[in-house]
């Protein structure tokens, strides 16, 4: 078996953790590649090679690594050292039986729906093939000032947020940006889309949910400065008349779990500490 192991530079536990994880994994006769899950190219990895990735660090790793990995249906083992670690699978103290149990292949893997959004000027794609596990975000930039969004859903006009912003979301993305702006939670084996309107103003205010075979366009109008974010992680700015269209994607995030298949509201009530 050939694992890859991915480290956190700005966590100092990370890169120590890794090298023993690397050791051992050695150990037992696996073949083994490590390196930081910053600043990488799809290039900068064996993906084709590995049979397994391993991310060391918070939800904000494993976002990253998810687009990393996608196009290669590659597996990803979350070890925890963020916060909530929605994503992660185990925590660090439970890294040695973590790995005894990938290298006899008692796991489970967990697909789940991914975003892929282009944004067209004047007719003309100007950014593409972007994907997000989380959400996509048309917002307003630096000033205080609603945008306008113009949005239809398979080409069939839906409303005109006029909001601080619009979220598309995954159910995945469905406990991160998209729940602080009132969204619903949705559980990660659904194959649905969510719009969630950021601080709207005098226009549709509720989540709308949608099936995961919807295209969604969005025209921005503004005079002042609006961005596309992906996962919280990247952005590219925005002009008056922008249009960005949101779809789900033809990848997939692959991630290893080991628990019971409906882990997921009791793992949700833990992270978030709504337990009685």
């Amino acid at each position: 078996m050939f694992i890859g192991v991915l480290t956190h530079p700005k966590i100092p536990v990370s890169e120590t953790l890794g090298g023993e994880i690397v050791e051992w994994l050695q150990e037992q006769g696996a073949k083994t590649w490590i390196g930081s899950s910053w600043g990488l190219e799809a290039h900068d990895v064996p993906l084709t090679e590995l049979d397994i990735l391993v991310a060391l660090g918070g939800d904000g790793t494993l976002l990253r690594t998810a687009r990393l990995a996608a196009p290669y249906a590659l597996p990803i083992l979350g070890i925890n050292l963020g916060r909530l670690g929605f994503l992660s699978e185990v925590n660090p103290d439970q890294w040695r039986p973590a790995m005894k149990r990938l290298l006899s292949h008692n796991f489970w893997v967990e697909h789940r729906l991914m975003l892929r959004v282009e944004v067209r000027r004047d007719g003309e794609q100007v950014y593409g093939d972007l994907d997000a596990l989380n959400e996509v975000v048309v917002s307003r930039g630096g000033v205080a000032r609603v945008v306008r969004v113009t949005t239809e859903v398979n080409g069939l006009y839906l409303t005109t947020y006029v909001a601080d912003g619009v979220i598309v979301s995954t159910p995945t993305g469905s406990t991160a940006y998209a729940l602080a702006a009132g969204g619903p939670i949705l559980s990660p084996e659904l194959h649905n889309l969510t719009i969630v309107p950021i601080a709207p103003h005098l226009s549709l205010a509720r989540p709308l949910i949608l099936n995961a075979d919807a295209v969604i366009a969005m025209r921005v109008r503004t005079d002042h400065k609006a961005i596309l974010t992906t996962d919280g992680q990247s952005y590219v700015e925005l002009q008056d008349g922008d249009r960005v269209i949101v779809a789900s994607s033809p990848n997939e995030a692959h991630f290893i779990r080991f628990g019971p298949r409906d882990y997921f509201h009791q793992s949700l009530m833990e992270r978030l500490q709504w337990t009685i």
